[in-house]
């Protein structure tokens, strides 16, 4: 072949080439424009949206999203869909929705437990303050301690004074090793200075039923799981450990009313997407999460059950779950816990 030729037939290689790649950039930009279109379309949601719950049924952070998820089904003309995945430390249960189709379809529930989670595993297959998109805080709600009504104790001083002169013999009760029940008895003796021992149960109702037997003398939960025991010759509480007094308790002091400030347990939940969620999805349903959280009527209804349903904006929720991060990975440190 001659050079005239060999040229042609290069430059004619080198046009279909350049052509392809036009063709294929083209395709790129229209994939992105039609998956932009579908994540901001004014029709969305235009089938079922799941929402993933690393919890059981009926624990309260499935009612907090239960709550919230049937309240945007009625907003936004489709069903919100809760599919419970618990077990294994929510781990499973993240990874699905880190997975999951950036469409607006596939969300999640994450809070004060995937905090904790950070410090709690060697490894975790995502980041979660990089992987997923936070939508909304959804409810928050505060450690309570109780005691069998016939105990002696009526103040949470009084326990910490006993535990100071007979270091390990008072017991305190909570579910699961790694929960925020469970790190809450630690995180309280590093503030109390007192030492105690911690006795772990699988369910509330197991440590509910101790407590009656007078097993341990302090449990620690959640209002939902000591609601219909509080009274009477069953269990008392003695203190509530948010920054204000519980509106369902409040005759019951706070742990900072009592002289221990640094005392300050609430867990939340909130709903998020995967990371590559469009921000225009994401505001949509956060201003549809926060307009439902204001309904008086959602209100009311989750604080009967100890739940403060009250929304914030995808940055305070982030910030929320990178303080929290950073406040258990103290506590799992200084306990000695060690990583899974």
């Amino acid at each position: 072949m001659d050079q005239g030729r060999a040229g042609r037939a290069a430059g004619g290689a080198q046009a279909r080439r350049a052509f392809a790649a036009a063709i294929a950039g083209a395709a790129a930009i229209a994939a992105v424009l039609v998956s932009t279109a579908a994540y901001t379309a004014p029709n969305y949601p235009i089938k079922p949206v799941r929402i993933y719950v690393p919890y059981g049924p009926c624990g309260v952070g499935d009612l907090t999203m239960r709550l919230l998820a049937d309240k945007l089904s009625q907003q936004l003309g489709q069903q919100f869909i809760i599919e419970n995945r618990p077990g294994a430390g929510g781990i499973a249960n993240m990874a699905e929705v880190r997975r999951g189709r950036t469409d607006g379809y596939t969300l999640g529930e994450m809070g004060n437990g995937q905090a904790i989670s950070v410090s709690l595993f060697k490894e975790l297959p995502y980041n979660i303050l990089t992987d997923f998109a936070p939508i909304s805080i959804a409810g928050s709600f505060e450690m309570l301690l109780a005691v069998p009504d016939k105990s002696p104790y009526k103040t949470i001083k009084d326990v910490v004074e006993a535990a100071h002169k007979k270091p390990g013999t008072i017991n305190l009760g909570a579910i699961n090793p790694g929960s925020t029940q469970n790190l809450s008895t630690y995180l309280f003796q590093q503030v109390t200075g007192a030492q105690f021992t911690v006795v772990p149960y699988r369910t509330t109702p197991d440590l509910v039923t101790a407590l009656l037997r007078g097993d341990i003398d302090v449990g620690f939960d959640y209002y939902a799981g000591f609601q219909s025991t509080i009274g009477p010759g069953k269990i008392r509480i003695i203190a509530t450990a948010g920054d204000q007094r519980d509106p369902l308790l409040k005759d019951v002091p706070t742990a900072k009313e009592s002289g221990f400030p640094a005392y300050v347990v609430t867990s939340w939940n909130g709903l998020m997407a995967p990371a590559k969620v469009s921000p225009d999805l994401v505001a949509l349903l956060s201003t549809a999460a926060n307009k439902a959280l204001a309904d008086p009527a959602l209100k009311a209804r989750a604080l009967n059950l100890g739940i403060d349903m009250t929304g914030s904006t995808p940055q305070q929720m982030h910030d929320r779950l990178a303080a929290d991060a950073a406040k258990w990975r103290t506590v799992i440190e200084k306990a000695g816990i060690p990583k899974q």
